[in-house]
């Protein structure tokens, strides 16, 4: 029976060196504390100081002098950040040693060759779980269930080999310790956390994959061609299935044939593998419904919206809520149908991994056709800093989500609404009917920007509601603004346009002229007639917006 290498909890420094330790992370300066708890990922950057670091492993991108990096020990120690990743090698001089020691922040250095995203993407992987709140300790084979990096340290104890687990399309899902003892074709798989094409073509010519999928056995795979002719281990390979479902792969790094005994216990820890890889996957649609059920309760208000906060860990935080929904989806089969349910999630889960790296806390779902994020805006201080955060909290958000689009490169498809910031709870209903409002004007205006802030949107908001009031009872344009049209129907003339074109003008006669391509004497002309036959007095404010409003909600636009 497999029993697991590690007892720590899943959100722990100690668990972060021992599952990435050796081949990606290596510590460098100070003392480890191996409980120290991991509550996020955080990128640091020299103009952005205002990134909240309580708990955060901090990934030092760039940084190199060790008087820097001695400073920076400092602020993390006063923001109480676990530990910070510097690129190897690491000039651990001594103010950098001493500065370790003194703040009690370890400096970890990053193999050369590894990239910070991947990094980035591994450590939130690993710090994920129970991020919605204690569900129970589950276990499948005498280990957390789902933590397949506590499986392969496993499995390689018992092969004597380092070890990957891989899915369908070779994508490395997990891997054990001691893959340092590989050959390069192996470390570059787990930095890259995906088998490198030009091997997995090999691998596809020599028809192992066919082999590998069919057999019930490990299969011996001989080792790669390597073009820098470095040396190569053979490894021996065994797919893991539910059913007829081919669900992935081990792979092992052997030196020497393995053992009867030693194929035995591969063998065994297929099945719990694939226990552990379909509780994930599970568990992934599990973890989607209960946020956003969570969510839903928080966006609506109610009774059970203070426990869906605590459990979404949004508690004692101001939070600001986004509304984003692509700009043509309407109520229609195929944007309720399983293609634009799944996209939707898509841009969920997209939008969940950009949050995460800017908001200690965040929350995204999908909520009917609007996928719906709250981000938590770190506890208030009595500080001048803070104020200033709060107040720019939703400008923050909107730069947040108008970099997101920009990457995800759908900027002419996505449109996002920006709520306005709750000081608590209670006021999240407020903020999400706000980036409801948002997103509804951003969506009506395709010519403006994407992201849109109820703050700076809120008349636009109210002529559209105003909009849908006048339509519900049928409205009708009255006095001046009527007489016009009557006089456009029946003589042919422009009258109408003449006046909107002045307005929006600001009485700009050259310009108004211009807008319509008319001679400005005859604009004039135009604009006496108007006057005359309706009896509007351009000089009235009043009446000029009464005017305006009655052409923006009552006569649309040709």
């Amino acid at each position: 029976m497999l029993m697991s290498v590690t007892t720590r909890p899943r959100a722990s420094l100690g668990r972060v060196i021992e599952d990435l330790g050796n081949t990606l992370l290596e510590v460098v300066s100070g003392a480890a504390d191996d409980e120290a708890e991991i509550e996020t990922v955080v990128i640091h950057d020299v103009l952005d100081d205002a990134m909240p670091m309580r708990g955060a492993l901090v990934l030092g991108v760039g940084l190199s002098d060790p008087d820097e990096i001695a400073e920076l020990l400092q602020t993390l120690a006063a923001q109480h950040a676990s530990a910070l990743v510097l690129r190897a090698p690491v000039r651990a001089e001594q103010p950098v040693r001493d500065a370790s020691d003194a703040t009690g922040i370890p400096v970890l250095a990053l193999t050369r060759g590894a990239s910070w995203a991947q990094l980035a993407a591994m450590l939130r992987s690993l710090i994920a779980e129970g991020d919605v709140g204690d569900q129970g300790a589950t276990t499948l084979g005498g280990m957390p269930s789902g933590d397949l990096f506590a499986l392969a340290n496993a499995i390689a104890t018992l092969l004597n080999a380092p070890v990957t687990i891989e899915d369908r399309n070779s994508r490395v899902v997990a891997f054990s310790g001691r893959q340092h003892e590989a050959d390069p074709a192996r470390i570059e798989t787990v930095l890259g956390r995906q088998v490198p094409e030009r091997f997995a073509r090999q691998l596809e010519e020599r028809g192992v994959f066919q082999e590998l999928y069919r057999s019930e056995d490990p299969i011996d795979v001989r080792p790669v061609l390597n073009t820098e002719g470095l040396p190569s281990f053979p490894r021996v390979a065994l797919a893991v299935r539910a059913g007829d479902e081919i669900l992935g792969s081990i792979w092992a790094a052997v030196q020497e044939p393995l053992s009867p005994d030693r194929v035995r216990a591969l063998k065994d820890s297929a099945g719990l593998v694939a226990l552990h890889m379909l509780r994930l996957r599970a568990g992934a649609d599990v973890e989607r419904r209960l946020r956003a059920d969570l969510l839903a309760t928080i966006l609506e208000g109610g009774p059970g919206a203070a426990d869906a906060t605590a459990r979404l860990r949004l508690s004692d935080h101001r939070c600001v809520v986004l509304a984003l929904s692509a700009a043509e989806d309407v109520d229609d089969e195929q944007s309720t149908g399983a293609r634009g349910v799944a996209e939707r999630q898509r841009i969920a889960d997209a939008f969940a991994v950009h949050l995460g790296a800017v908001y200690l806390r965040s929350a995204v779902a999908v909520i009917g056709n609007v996928v719906y994020a709250v981000v938590g805006i770190r506890p208030e201080h009595a500080d001048a800093d803070s104020v200033a955060e709060h107040s720019d909290a939703d400008s923050r958000a909107a730069r947040v989500a108008t970099d997101f689009l920009g990457r995800l490169g759908a900027t002419s498809e996505i449109r996002v609404g920006v709520g306005t910031v709750a000081d608590a709870a209670a006021g999240i209903p407020s903020s999400r009917a706000n980036a409801d409002r948002a997103l509804r004007v951003v969506r009506q205006a395709p010519s403006r920007e994407p992201v849109a802030r109820f703050t700076a949107v809120q008349m636009e908001a109210l002529l559209v509601e105003l909009g849908d009031l006048v339509r519900s009872r049928g409205d009708q344009p009255t006095g001046p603004v009527a007489q016009l049209l009557a006089q456009d129907r029946e003589k042919g003339t422009h009258l109408v346009e003449t006046l909107r074109a002045w307005l929006d003008a600001f009485g700009d006669v050259a310009v108004a002229a211009a807008r319509v391509y008319t001679h400005p004497n005859t604009f004039r002309y135009r604009l006496r007639r108007l006057s005359e036959i309706s009896g509007l007095d351009l000089t009235d404010p009043e009446a000029r917006f009464s005017a305006m409003v009655q052409l923006r909600l009552l006569v649309p636009r040709d």
